[in-house]
């Protein structure tokens, strides 16, 4: 009986995933139109854009919108892997297999002694929240090498360490899934291998590194928590404007700058906090992994100067990691993620146009959509901290400490 219950679980899982997905890359393709703007114009535009140029052997050096580490050309480069399909169609089928490697990886480590498919069901709902701006970007890409990374770390240390020193040089952030490991072996790996890359890149193709120089100066984006203060400030008369600035649209003018820099010391208080967090704790299991990677990219996410929506992608990917543990106490969190997903479809792309206005609804949407965001990283790092942080034993109430004295004293 339990066996035709798993086999039924299972099948609903693929059918779903199945299902999802066939509409996903029915918006991307064009068949059916998502409310909005079209999603799809990064990859027509930009991306094959910067292929065009990549293919040459250098890096985009004079347009700023490139703000990604060298291995970014890698996932931009791809689709010559398919030259049977236009450039545009080869990038959503392989973000489509990056989607599948994902559910597979998941599926492996959910079926294993000690874990779940709770993991596998938050990929598969979660993802499809997002609406087809998934299959327009390469951040999922990325997601499944971090998951890769995180699942591998039990067995495969090494592995592990290879994989998020090449996801850091991808888009930085996967470097985070490491924040808990304790092996030597797994940083070494990881350092060599981002170094190696590194190297490689620098030497094979100019311009490797001019990304620092352009993520640099980017502003306050409209979807970012900071943003709220301007979205705010508009109904009272603020004078600034709202501008497709370093391949987002930003805001401009007043207090902008003082803002950023707000927003990058929030991001330097949380990895104070990670690092404090780092230093006390002491009680790891085989869950603190990924449960510290998904605390430490939600708050980098959360602080940032800049939220687009692909970015949940990556938070969707690590809450299926953490929910693939039994002994993960990360639920909470985890649905406000899946929550503040679905608000971000809302915003981005349907009523995007409200948020670019700052009118009651596009102001509503990001109070609620960043609100969210907020509460899980604090959740999360409440959970992370109590599950891994012993609590010191408490003082002896003096009555009990004056008899413990009189008894040891007695004969």
């Amino acid at each position: 009986m339990k066996t035709t219950v798993g086999w039924r679980s299972l099948a609903w899982l693929l059918g779903t995933w199945g299902v999802t997905r066939l509409f996903l890359l029915l918006f991307v393709f064009g068949v059916y139109v998502f409310p909005g703007p079209d999603v799809t114009s990064d990859v027509s535009v930009i991306y094959q854009g910067w292929y065009d140029v990549l293919r040459t052997g250098t890096f985009p050096l004079d347009d700023v919108t490139w703000q990604y580490p060298p291995a970014a050309a890698l996932a931009i480069l791809s689709p010559g892997l398919l030259p049977f399909l236009d450039y545009t169609q080869a990038f959503f089928v392989l973000a489509f297999v990056a989607d599948l490697a994902v559910l597979t990886l998941l599926l492996y480590a959910g079926l294993r002694p000690g874990k779940t498919l709770r993991g596998v069901w938050v990929w598969v709902v979660g993802v499809p929240l997002l609406g087809p701006t998934v299959y327009a970007r390469y951040d999922v890409m990325v997601t499944a090498v971090a998951v890769a990374a995180l699942l591998a770390a039990g067995r495969h240390p090494r592995v592990a360490g290879a994989l998020a020193g090449f996801g850091a040089l991808l888009k930085v952030w996967p470097v985070l899934v490491l924040v808990a490991a304790r092996r030597r072996g797994v940083w070494a790996s990881a350092a060599a291998t981002a170094v190696a890359l590194a190297a490689l890149f620098s030497i094979a193709m100019p311009g490797a590194f001019a990304f620092l120089t352009f993520q640099r100066d980017r502003g306050t984006e409209v979807e970012s928590l900071g943003s709220l203060v301007f979205h705010v400030a508009r109904q009272y008369g603020w004078d600034g404007q709202v501008l497709l600035n370093y391949g987002s649209v930003e805001f401009i003018g007043p207090y902008v700058d003082l803002v950023s820099t707000a927003a990058l010391f929030l991001t330097g208080i949380s990895f104070g906090w990670l690092l404090l967090w780092r230093m006390m704790a002491s009680r790891f299991q085989p869950h603190t992994l990924a449960d510290a990677a998904f605390v430490a990219v939600l708050m980098f996410t959360t602080t940032s100067r800049v939220i687009s929506p692909q970015y949940l992608v990556w938070l969707i990917g690590l809450a299926a990691v953490c929910m693939c543990f039994r002994a993960s106490r990360m639920g909470l969190p985890v649905c406000l993620v899946l929550a503040a997903s679905l608000v971000t479809v809302l915003e981005f792309p349907i009523w995007f146009s409200h948020v670019v206005m700052s009118d009651p609804l596009g102001v509503t949407l990001l109070f609620v959509r960043d609100g969210l965001l907020v509460l899980a990283t604090l959740a999360g790092a409440r959970v992370l901290w109590r599950s891994t942080v012993p609590r010191p034993d408490p003082a002896p109430v003096p009555a009990q400490a004056a008899r413990t004295s009189k008894t040891s004293l007695s004969p």
